[in-house]
């Protein structure tokens, strides 16, 4: 059976994602990228956990194993692949760790074969060497310049977020709780506070003291934090525990097609007609991706 309204509502996290890059450049100060990354996880797990507590009562922490898989999620998702993110992006033409980036349905589809037992279907396989094409058109230019340490980074991201997204299918949701909503809730809370947590740790070693932040960068990282991460993770993660892992992934290659229509809008960058036609290559491949038959996950058996 096919998940129309959750592959809907989870491609609304992506697209959210894609207007990263415009307000980080535009309303934030830089060279912060670990303090940026902070600043978007925890608040966000903590607003999140505090209306899980509202709702559940004690149930607003984790219990058992969930203890060492939030953190372990968490790791995965947001401590590790908020600074590797980060780290390509500032060592790496964008269309390089752009590209990069699009290879992971593959490395998603790996995952799921080992891990859960999972076969990925030629139509899946054939959507992301589609989707990737498209990235390629989007965001490759004649100049490129390639760092050893940003391809890493930009590996190493796709390799975490790849096996927090297999792992967390595997996984599902936490138990007890009186409906799916709540308990989604309570696990994008733990993993968002876990994985900002481990961020806060190294930033001001490593970044020293923040900079003083004009009413405008506060604005912008209020709209990270509630927007571009609870909302989006929420939605992301709700995904995730319900779609298959390829299928799901399929998706985050409308986050470079949404920063690259959002250049054009907002900052007056030229499209070109190879990107359009990336444009509608990204397109054809998510719609051909997410309309595949989907098993039954751990969550819903």
């Amino acid at each position: 059976m096919t998940k129309t309204p959750v592959v809907a509502a989870t491609a609304v996290a992506p697209m959210l994602w894609g207007t990263t890059y415009v307000v980080t450049t535009e309303f934030l100060p830089p060279g912060r990228p670990l303090l940026v990354g902070a600043v978007r996880a925890l608040p966000a797990g903590i607003v999140l956990c505090a209306v899980v507590a509202a709702l559940a009562g004690r149930l607003a922490l984790p219990r058992g194993a969930w203890w060492w898989r939030s953190a372990v999620l968490g790791a995965l998702n947001i401590g590790l692949f908020f600074p590797l993110l980060f780290l390509s992006a500032y060592r790496l033409p964008g269309g390089i760790a752009a590209m990069i980036g699009a290879i992971s349905p593959f490395v998603v589809a790996g995952y799921a074969y080992l891990l859960l037992g999972e076969r990925p279907t030629r139509r899946l396989l054939a959507a992301a060497a589609v989707g990737a094409a498209g990235v390629a058109l989007l965001v490759l230019r004649s100049a490129i310049a390639l760092d050893p340490i940003g391809l890493a980074a930009a590996g190493g991201a796709a390799l975490t977020m790849g096996l927090g997204t297999v792992l967390g299918r595997k996984w599902g949701l936490p138990q007890g709780y009186r409906n799916r909503g709540t308990a989604l809730l309570a696990l994008t809370g733990w993993q968002l506070a876990a994985g900002g947590a481990a961020i806060l740790a190294v930033t001001f070693p490593l970044e020293g003291a923040p900079p003083a932040l004009t009413w405008t960068n506060a604005a912008a990282l209020g709209y990270l934090s509630l927007v571009v991460t609870a909302l989006a993770y929420l939605l992301w993660f709700r995904g995730v525990t319900t779609l298959a892992p390829t299928q799901n992934t399929l998706l985050t290659l409308l986050s470079p097609l949404v920063a690259t229509v959002l250049g054009w809008a907002v900052l007056g960058q030229a499209l070109s007609p190879g990107q359009l036609v990336g444009i509608a290559a990204v397109i054809g491949a998510v719609l051909l991706g997410t309309s595949a038959p989907h098993e039954a996950g751990p969550a819903e058996r």
